[in-house]
């Protein structure tokens, strides 16, 4: 998706999360723990931000229950999920504030980079 979703009324829809804090700190720590499990690359992009997650059992079905919720709360991004490359890649897009809103996202996750990942034992 590269265009930022539009309300019925041909307005655009804020870049604002819609989840009540005690969600939100709920979903911030599930996404904290899929990273730390299997997160190896945060980039951002020209209109939103890419991660990527080693295929392990388990994450790509948390992924696609995490990106579940931020469809509903985020409607003003767009969230795919797809396999590459022996890896699960989220991209995440929208245009204009949203952008910006995307790339301040996911910052603070603690993850191990794919080059690391190989010296790593499993």
């Amino acid at each position: 998706m590269t265009s930022q979703p539009t309300k019925d009324d041909g307005g655009t829809v804020p870049a604002a999360c819609a989840l009540t804090p005690a969600d939100l700190a709920a979903q911030g720590g599930r996404w904290q723990q899929l990273a730390a499990r299997a997160m190896t690359e945060r980039a951002e992009t020209a209109d939103g931000l890419r991660l990527s997650f080693r295929l392990r059992p388990g994450v790509q079905e948390e992924l696609r229950t995490l990106v579940a919720v931020e469809n509903e709360c985020c409607p003003w991004a767009g969230w795919t999920v797809d396999t590459n490359d022996g890896q699960i890649v989220l991209d995440v897009r929208s245009a204009g504030e949203g952008i910006a809103t995307l790339h301040s996202m996911f910052t603070g996750l603690r993850w191990t980079p794919a080059s690391a990942s190989s010296a790593q034992t499993g």
